[in-house]
Formats: C-alpha cells, sequence, structure tokens
C-alpha cells in the first residue's frame, strides 16, 4: 500500500517545506485539492455538506493554490514523491488550459504527476470561467481521452462532440502518460473511473464499513466494464491509524490510502511557525515509521 499526505489546509509556504522534509520517508506522494476561489454569496450546495443551508465546512478565507504551481513548487524541491490532485476540477477549465498546465506540470516534475479529476459542485466557479455547468460530467467524459491525445507529442488532433482540436503540436510534452484517477462515489463517477480511469479516488474521510463498502463497489464496476489491469484505489478512512485496519483495506483491494499526519500538530495559539513545522514534521516521521515502513 502506498501513502500519500494529504496538504488541503495547510500553509502553501509550509506544504512545499512539508514535502521536501517527507522526500524520503517512504511517502509514496502528496495529495493535493482544488477550488478557484471562495464566493461570498454561494448559492451551490456543497454535495457533502452537513449544515442545512448546504455550506461547505471550510471557512471563507480557505486559500486554494493553483494545484499545478504547487506541485511544481514541491516537485522542485523533491525527488521521490508523486504528487496526485484530489481532485482537480478539469472541466471547471478549457481542454487546451488543462492540457497545458498539467502537461508542463508534468514533464517539471520528472513524470511525477497523478491527475485526480472530478466535476466539482461549485456552479459559481464555472460561471466565471465561462463553462457550462450542466455538461460538466460529458465534458469530462471527452476530455481524459482528449488529454491522452494532447500530451502523446508529436502532431496530435482531437475532434469529439463538445472538443474540436486541429492537428497541432503541445510541447512540452511528458515522457509517460500522466496517470489519470476519478475522483467522486455517484454512480456516474464510478463508471466513468472504470471506464476511463486509470484508478478512482473516493470522496472525503469514511468509517472503514463504507470504505469497504466503496471498494466493492469499483471492483464491481471494474468487473463490469471487463478490466483486469492495473487500476489505483485511493481512500480516505476515518478512524485512528492502525496498522490492522490498513491490511484489511490493502487485502480489500486498496492501493494508496490518504493520511494527514501533519494535523496531530494545530497551529494558531501564537506557537512560534518553525517550532510548529518541526513538530510536524516529527508528526510525520513517527506515522512513517509506524504505519508507513511496516506497509511498504
Amino acid at each position: 500500500m502506498r501513502f500519500h499526505q494529504a496538504v488541503t489546509f495547510l500553509a502553501v509556504d509550509e506544504s512545499v517545506a512539508l514535502a521536501r522534509a517527507c522526500d524520503g520517508m517512504g511517502y509514496a506522494g502528496i495529495y493535493v485539492s482544488d477550488h478557484l476561489f471562495n464566493p461570498k454569496v454561494l448559492a451551490s450546495r456543497y454535495t457533502y455538506s452537513k449544515a442545512p443551508d448546504g455550506a461547505p465546512f471550510w471557512e471563507k478565507d480557505t486559500a486554494w493554490p493553483d494545484p499545478m504551481c504547487l506541485i511544481s513548487a514541491m516537485a522542485a524541491g523533491t525527488e521521490s514523491l508523486t504528487f496526485t490532485t484530489g481532485v482537480y476540477v478539469a472541466p471547471v477549465r478549457d481542454l487546451i488550459t488543462v492540457a497545458k498546465s498539467v502537461g508542463t506540470a508534468a514533464v517539471l516534475s520528472h513524470d511525477r504527476v497523478r491527475l485526480g479529476v472530478g466535476v466539482g459542485w461549485c456552479e459559481e466557479e464555472y460561471a466565471q470561467t465561462g463553462q457550462d455547468f450542466r455538461t460538466r460530467g460529458k465534458r469530462l467524459n471527452e476530455m481524459i481521452p482528449a488529454l491522452r491525445s494532447l500530451w502523446a507529442g508529436g502532431w496530435v488532433e482531437h475532434h469529439g462532440t463538445f472538443y474540436d482540436v486541429p492537428l497541432c503540436q503541445m510541447n512540452p510534452s511528458p515522457a509517460r502518460p500522466v496517470p489519470i484517477m476519478v475522483g467522486g462515489d455517484s454512480d456516474a463517477a464510478v463508471r466513468r473511473a472504470a471506464t476511463l480511469g486509470d484508478g478512482w479516488i473516493n470522496t472525503g474521510a469514511v468509517p472503514e464499513d463504507e470504505a469497504l463498502r466503496q471498494v466493492a463497489r469499483i471492483t464491481d464496476a471494474l468487473a463490469e466494464a471487463g478490466r483486469d489491469d492495473d487500476f489505483a484505489i485511493y481512500l480516505a478512512v476515518r478512524a485512528m491509524p492502525d496498522l490492522d485496519l490498513y491490511r484489511r483495506l490493502e487485502d480489500a483491494g486498496v492501493t494508496d490510502l490518504l493520511c494527514a499526519p501533519w494535523m496531530a500538530v494545530p497551529a494558531g495559539d501564537g506557537t512560534d511557525p518553525e517550532s510548529v513545522h518541526r513538530d510536524r514534521v516529527a508528526a510525520c516521521e513517527r506515522y512513517a515509521e509506524t504505519f508507513v515502513q511496516p506497509m511498504v
């Protein structure tokens, strides 16, 4: 099983420093999230909200750095870590912008980008980029193979329902195909992952019993699609760290586990930021020694 540190809600500068510190501890990679901005007036309901008004659980001033910029910065200071987006809202952007941004990050990181994609839920973001919110799922279905074509190198083209790209070259192009993971637990997302993706990412941390149900669901979808190739299953589980639990998940088919041991050290109480960072790195070291390295 591979372990990935989620750095969502971690300060941008500290994300880069934490990645550098954790490179070589045994973690497989870093997991980053995506939003374009925080609307002050939000009409869209967050899919997984528990609030009566459907508001998301994070604060209005939460920072959402551009994933490909952040990945490029982290890649510059590391050698072994991979970088997975969970998830990059690809259809809120146009096809060419996604292909260029992700492809360049893949080149700069020496092919360490793992692109996790999803359709998103915030219609306000789509309104600002001029992309159709209602067709986002259908467009993502077409975008996935189109991206693979555009990253292939040399003269490439794509002609489909939503995207029509004439013969062109998009340089630089990744030396190896960028793995594309599909996030989401709707029927459409699971079907998209099983038929178009190189992997699947669950949405939010869930209890073990729900995690096992989710894994069984994607496994069944893969079987129905006739897939027997390598397929990554990323999972976040809501439970105390436990080796036996992780082994049960691995036996069920989970290949990649999301964790955030740095969260055990809170900030914001006036403590010196350098001291907080050192304590967070130490927490990551302890987690790696206790859980990551025995599972590798």
